[in-house]
């Protein structure tokens, strides 16, 4: 199974309290289940297992899973529950989870349809499956070869994979809309992965647009990431 390199989880792990990308993300899972009875839930390709610690503050019993060790070592140095495994092979009993999450999780796999139906089987019926993924092969870089991307999805795209695995989808919306420019024209001559530290201002400044964008109708433009709310059939 294709998966992040060892180099890049710690670097993610090191950056994502901070970094205005993480943080935003951490809110909207926030808001995502906002409203949700809690229960049991597993946070697949968790990394250091900052969205892991979202659902724990919560209420929700959920551990991180992480296919390499690097990832389940920076989740079990900040106290995250984890286990190491396979997201195309869970060691979970067959419908016995409330929450399923795989936030930049399936881009990596190339059997993403194994992923998918394994998150079926663990779930209860008519849990939740929360999914985010990057979107437009047209913003293809060398950063998706350096953290490990075998694939960009168009919308339709994932929308399909979870339909045809035995989900229905509640609702979607599109990330990163008011950066998307940006980013596009940075990925035409960045090299390597944009895992960066970055300058407070600058990460102060990005933080500022990305927060904006929560109250802006622009969640059905092109964006750089996916959200989907998926129901288990």
């Amino acid at each position: 199974m294709p998966h992040v390199e060892g180099h890049e989880v710690r670097k993610l792990a090191r950056l994502e309290d901070a970094h205005w990308w993480y943080r935003e993300r951490r809110h909207i899972l926030a808001r995502m289940i906002s409203g949700m009875t809690p229960g049991r839930a597993l946070d697949i390709g968790a990394a250091g297992g900052g969205n892991t610690r979202v659902l724990i503050e919560h209420g929700w019993q959920a551990v991180a899973l992480e296919y390499t060790q690097d990832g389940a070592l920076a989740a079990d140095e900040r106290s995250v529950p984890v286990m190491r495994a396979d997201a195309t092979n869970l060691p979970v009993d067959t419908g016995s989870l409330d929450l399923v999450m795989a936030f930049d999780l399936l881009e990596h796999l190339v059997e993403h349809d194994a992923c998918v139906q394994e998150v079926h089987r663990v779930l209860k019926p008519g849990a939740p499956f929360l999914v985010a993924v990057p979107v437009d092969p047209k913003l293809w870089s060398d950063h998706d070869f350096a953290v490990g991307h075998v694939r960009r999805y168009h919308r339709a795209e994932i929308l399909d994979l979870l339909q045809r695995n035995g989900f229905e989808i509640e609702r979607r919306f599109a990330w990163n809309v008011l950066l998307r420019p940006v980013v596009s024209m940075r990925r035409r001559t960045s090299q390597g992965s944009d895992l960066q530290d970055t300058h407070w201002a600058v990460n102060a400044a990005l933080r500022a647009v990305i927060t904006v964008e929560r109250y802006l109708p622009v969640k059905d433009l092109p964006g750089v990431s996916e959200f989907v709310v998926a129901r288990r059939r």
